[in-house]
């Protein structure tokens, strides 16, 4: 679905022009938006990310680009229903009393990164967001080539993944995307990428009691699980596509979805500078069902 070639470097929101971009970027300041301090953005549009860079939709950019319909820097669109962000320390500072104030319910953010990387920003926002009266949760960049599926759940809910029932806090989320530091697929056949989604929901469930969601985009999914049908009865779908269609195209065998990453381009009081806006699949009962399993 984001078969489109990649949009001229530039065209996306920038705090740089377009001459002299890589001494803008080296000489760029912190600026602040509602309260919060803004920290250097990863150049979304290059063709490489450092080890601990990755984040959501970052392994689909480096593959595929932005496709041509994304909505428009900024964009604050479908803002009906129940919103939610979703984040990285690459935010920087975030006010979470203004993004609750701007409408967001819901927030999920970066914890781990296989068994080697843990967000430097994560113990800050965790419990910042839940004292704002957000509903949060904690989620995990898969690197399938690097360990088991099981050891990277375990060491996912031991650094930040793990749950509660206490009306804030979501079930973790497995992000299997684009592997944005070499091939799309982490070089495991359709079969290995089965399993290990499978041991890694596996020790997930052993260790929570939940059911990891599962984020992904259709197109990375089909492609690198052979269109597997074996998780939709057991996951939660978060699922990626970046438009302005009233609805998101699915991975294979999910029959809806219960979270759209519908941007990467969002604007939110409380953030600086763009962050992923989601959308959730229901009313906020629904929301605080899933948090709190019921």
């Amino acid at each position: 679905m984001f078969s489109l070639p990649r949009p001229p470097h530039g065209t996306r929101r920038r705090t740089v022009t377009a001459l002299g971009v890589l001494g803008a970027a080296l000489a760029l300041t912190a600026t602040t938006v509602g309260g919060a301090t803004a920290a250097p953005r990863p150049d979304r549009d290059r063709v490489t990310v450092e080890p601990g860079e990755a984040y959501m939709g970052a392994g689909t950019r480096v593959h595929e680009g932005a496709p041509a319909g994304e909505p428009s820097p900024g964009v604050l669109a479908p803002t009906d229903g129940v919103q939610g962000i979703d984040v990285s320390h690459w935010q920087g500072a975030i006010n979470w009393t203004s993004v609750r104030g701007s409408g967001i319910q819901f927030a999920w953010m970066k914890a781990t990164e296989g068994t080697g990387y843990k967000d430097p920003r994560f113990n800050t926002n965790y419990p910042a967001a839940h004292a704002a009266g957000v509903i949060r949760g904690a989620y995990h960049f898969a690197l399938p080539n690097a360990s088991g599926g099981a050891t990277q759940a375990n060491y996912f809910a031991t650094n930040g993944g793990g749950w509660s029932r206490d009306n804030l806090t979501l079930p973790g989320v497995l992000d299997i995307e684009h592997n944005p530091y070499g091939a799309m697929c982490y070089g495991l056949s359709t079969t290995q990428m089965r399993t290990w989604i499978n041991d890694f929901y596996t020790a997930y469930k052993a260790r929570t009691s939940r059911d990891v969601v599962i984020y992904t985009t259709a197109s990375w999914w089909n492609t690198c699980t052979g269109n597997w049908t074996g998780m939709s009865a057991k996951s939660p779908l978060w699922v990626a596509h970046w438009t302005s269609a009233s609805a998101p195209a699915l991975p294979s065998g999910f029959p809806t979805w219960t979270v759209w990453q519908y941007t990467s381009t969002g604007s939110v009081g409380g953030v600086a500078g763009d962050v992923d806006r989601n959308k959730f699949n229901g009313s906020r009962d629904r929301l605080l069902a899933l948090a709190n399993n019921t």
